[in-house]
């Protein structure tokens, strides 16, 4: 029995960095808490997660589950939640869990609290804290009920070491027959890149809508990210003019980034996409603008032509 069950994300492979961040806040609310992993062919998957301090990791691995179908995976997480007592179900913000765990919410009638940045207990109560207005303005949310469903912005909580005792890992059984048929899957597009994940990257460069057409974008922008060995983002104009591919997306409609390193190419900075990098450790700006907002939340800006500056810069990196 777990008070808080965490979702764990995958690539088939291993699991997901980012998805690891939720366990920080689990350990935070206190009592014990279970990892859940769901999917096909998932021994090595789970192997990787049972020196994370968890009571278990409970496995749902089946045929069935092989593709992230909603309707499968909310149904198949709900009947955990309440084998295991859970009082907190536990995710991380992602298209992955914006996709599964409303569901899950509906199912078990609980309320859902999305991206918490932090937790406050006043009372005996504990309230979550979360970003309104694109991350203008904090709110701070208290829930009322036995359940609640939470999803966690990674980049406010610290990656968990994996330095407990090995817990034990149980198959979670169900009857996969009586899963729900609504959904079915279709086909996979996934982009093959030699660049690391967006989300988990310790150098990001982002280009905006100054980059003109695909093959300038491709040449300034990655570019520079494969001079750093860094991951490649765009703004959601770049997107929306073709320039970059929607998995690209940095911002509030789009991916929540936070590297070492995020370098900002003709980025104006409107507030939807400084929502996706505030948290970044090193923001650099280049922008003929001297007036861009990007500037405010920059930790060095460069004024001038990214035509001009950015070959250059690629060339000093690759000499270097």
């Amino acid at each position: 029995m777990a008070e808080t069950l965490v979702l764990i994300e995958h690539d088939r492979q291993h699991a997901k960095r980012p998805s690891l961040h939720a366990i920080t806040l689990a350990r935070q609310l206190g009592g014990e808490y279970a990892l859940l992993v769901l999917g096909h062919g998932l021994d090595e998957i789970a192997a990787s997660l049972v020196s994370y301090g968890a009571c278990a990791v409970l496995v749902a691995d089946h045929p069935a589950l092989a593709e992230p179908l909603a309707d499968r995976y909310a149904t198949v997480i709900v009947e955990a939640a309440r084998k295991q007592g859970a009082k907190t179900l536990l995710g991380t913000s992602s298209t992955f869990s914006k996709d599964v765990l409303p569901r899950a919410a509906a199912l078990l009638d609980a309320p859902m609290v999305t991206d918490v940045l932090a937790i406050e207990e006043t009372d005996g109560s504990i309230s979550y804290r979360r970003p309104i207005n694109a991350g203008s303005i904090l709110a701070t949310i208290k829930v009322e009920g036995d359940r609640r469903v939470l999803t966690v912005r990674a980049t406010a909580f610290e990656a968990p070491a994996a330095n407990a005792a090995p817990c034990p890992t149980e198959r979670f059984a169900f009857d996969a027959t009586s899963l729900p048929s609504g959904m079915e899957f279709i086909s996979r597009e996934q982009r093959k890149s030699d660049r690391p994940d967006l989300t988990e990257a310790r150098v990001v460069v982002s280009g905006g809508r100054p980059l003109k057409d695909k093959e300038t974008f491709e040449r300034l922008v990655g570019g520079l990210a494969d001079a750093l060995e860094g991951a490649v983002g765009a703004t959601r104009a770049a997107v929306d003019a073709d320039m970059a591919p929607n998995d690209y997306q940095i911002g509030q409609t789009g991916k929540i980034v936070a590297p070492e390193l995020y370098i900002a190419l003709g980025i104006s900075g409107a507030i939807q996409h400084l929502a996706g990098i505030k948290d970044s450790r090193i923001i650099v700006a280049i922008n003929k603008d001297p007036d861009a907002p990007i500037f405010q939340m920059a930790t060095y800006g460069l004024v001038g032509d990214l035509h001009q500056i950015v070959p250059q810069l690629i060339e000093l990196i690759r000499r270097s």
